[in-house]
């Protein structure tokens, strides 16, 4: 007989049942993965696992536990749902702990087109191609071009199948691919920088080819060599894109709803209130068509969406999954992620900031003194009180333009002031991951250097 991942999923559920769970939710994931690691035009790693598993969560009222296999033979079904029940017997009363309400389950999985056929038809040998011309044009560049810090390419293929015992069964498929190339560039005294550009998409039509990729990190490598700090002053910041996403992340972090029902979010307590420019709008969308965030359905059945998170800089809505939701009295708005094991967690889908009506070359000519942050380094980022400092890189701007490499530097300020000043918005909003944001401009931050 063939394997089907949702027959097996309902049949664990109907065993978890029958043992005395009052209710059961079971996850199967299969899945294939690639990557290969080039250097100087040899292949240097290459692995490649299939991997097939299924995780189940119990409750017994407010009583619950999770376990997971990878042997889906009947006898090692029976055995994982009587350990779930028996977890779940010692573990301490949650009355908020289950499964989303009936009505908030998804009715239909609409296909958000995650698979590309051009993509997965691709061999082991032309995903190697791929990295070894993006690493040979961005060698073929410069001669200032010496070396490669990695660099290669990632491809994941696979299937999600979610059941729960108030009778959702839905799956879906995906595949993604993703190309880097990290060059590292000598300067005539013998001095070293490295940088790096890169691409992921669902689609293969849809990905900038190798050798852009590969002129992309050379340019960017080159444009470091020389590179100093600047003195200690306040000054307008700009973010690149590849970095403006980070601050995304960082909101994502204040908004989810875990962070906030226990008071750990900058953000409590602010729903309504004005914590952006109103230039800012953010959204999160799990729905977007091709999104490397994007699936029909959260990881508890329910559909995705659609949210705006801060509209016009007021913030309209947290993010959450069914627990968090019921802790502060609220929707949960899809956004559930889990693992084979483990209660869900609150997980971004698809998280960017709108994109504005300004060209980069706009923002930057604006500036007469400031920096253009290309690369941060470090985590000093306090979610609690939104305290921000990080290492960062970049170029300095004089008169609008860019003038010399800057780094060794650090940037701080507070993150709700931070949105507070974003004076522009870029029109360059790309999708490269689940979190996105065009290039930005924050009216002022403290750059610390000599």
């Amino acid at each position: 007989m063939a394997w089907s991942p949702s027959e097996v999923a309902v049949s664990v559920i109907e065993r978890a049942r029958r043992l005395g769970a009052t209710a059961a939710e079971v996850i199967v994931r299969e899945s294939v993965e690639f990557a290969a690691a080039v250097r100087l035009g040899a292949v240097e790693t290459v692995k490649e696992a299939a991997s097939r598993g299924l995780g189940v969560r119990v409750l017994l009222g407010g009583r619950q536990a999770s376990v997971s296999t990878s042997d889906m033979s009947a006898s090692a079904l029976d055995e994982l749902v009587e350990t779930a029940l028996s977890l779940a017997q010692a573990t301490s009363v949650d009355d908020t702990a289950g499964l989303p309400d009936a009505a908030d389950l998804a009715t239909d999985i609409p296909d958000l087109d995650l698979v590309d056929p051009a993509l997965t038809a691709l061999s082991a040998a032309d995903k190697i191609g791929l990295a070894l011309t993006a690493e040979a044009a961005a060698r073929d560049y410069d001669p200032r071009i010496v070396n490669f810090e990695g660099g290669g390419v990632d491809s994941a293929s696979g299937q999600t199948v979610l059941a729960n015992s108030l009778g959702f069964v839905g799956e879906y498929r995906h595949a993604s691919l993703s190309l880097t190339t990290v060059p590292v560039a000598r300067d005539a005294d013998g001095r070293l920088q490295r940088d790096y550009w890169y691409d992921a998409r669902r689609k293969l039509s849809r990905m900038e080819s190798p050798a852009a990729i590969g002129r992309r990190a050379a340019e960017r490598t080159l444009r470091k060599l020389g590179a100093r700090r600047v003195p200690t002053q306040r000054c307008p910041v700009v973010f690149a894109p590849e970095v403006a996403a980070s601050l995304i992340g960082h909101l994502f972090a204040a908004v989810s709803g875990d962070a906030v029902f226990r008071k750990a979010s900058f953000l409590v307590g602010k729903l309504g209130e004005c914590v952006a420019s109103p230039l800012v709008t953010v959204v999160d969308d799990g729905r977007l068509p091709e999104g490397l965030g994007s699936r029909p359905f959260d990881g508890e059945g329910v559909p995705t969406r659609r949210t705006v998170i801060v509209r016009d800089g007021r913030l309209e809505s947290y993010l959450h999954n069914t627990y968090t939701a019921r802790k502060l009295g609220e929707r949960t708005t899809g956004n559930a992620s889990r693992g084979l094991t483990g209660t869900p967690s609150v997980g971004v889908n698809n998280m960017y900031l709108v994109a504005g009506h300004h060209a980069p070359e706009e923002i930057i000519a604006s500036v007469s003194n400031g920096l253009y942050v290309t690369e941060l380094i470090g985590f000093g980022v306090n979610g609690v009180t939104g305290d921000y400092s990080r290492g960062a890189a970049g170029q300095w701007i004089e008169n609008g333009e860019l003038t010399f490499p800057v780094e060794e530097v650090t940037i701080a300020g507070n993150l709700l002031t931070m949105f507070k000043q974003i004076e522009m918005v870029g029109n360059d909003l790309d999708f490269r991951g689940r979190l996105a944001a065009p290039t930005l401009k924050i009216a002022e931050m403290m750059v610390a250097g000599i």
